[in-house]
């Protein structure tokens, strides 16, 4: 029970990033290139364009490829954590044993 729980919560996890970057690429759109469109003049409207364009790649290249970046690796770590303890970690290794560098006597005659 507890491990479906689990695996739920973490593919909800990921489905929720999955959201946020699609809401933030329609949230830099329509603060971006939609406004560039809405300049009345031709001319202006092309230069507006452009340069709002520029913004909206830039933002989603910065913000939205990292967004990516960071859900790759929620999903590896998932894929490493969750899966792996669920279904191949068994814990039943051996008894921790400190290392004992033992010391020697030596022989008197053999220094001297």
């Amino acid at each position: 029970m507890l491990g479906t729980v689990s695996n739920t919560a973490s593919y909800l996890r990921l489905w929720a990033l999955s959201l946020a970057h699609s809401q933030l690429a329609t949230v830099f759109f329509s603060n971006t290139v939609k406004l560039g469109l809405a300049e009345p003049k031709l001319a202006m409207s092309t230069l507006m364009l452009v340069l709002t364009y520029l913004a909206f790649a830039t933002f989603t290249l910065a913000i939205l490829m990292l967004m990516d970046a960071m859900e790759c690796f929620l999903h590896t770590l998932r894929l490493h954590w969750v899966e792996f303890q669920n279904k191949f970690y068994k814990g039943t290794g051996h008894q921790f044993t400190p290392f004992v560098i033992q010391s020697t006597k030596t022989n008197k005659k053999a220094v001297a």
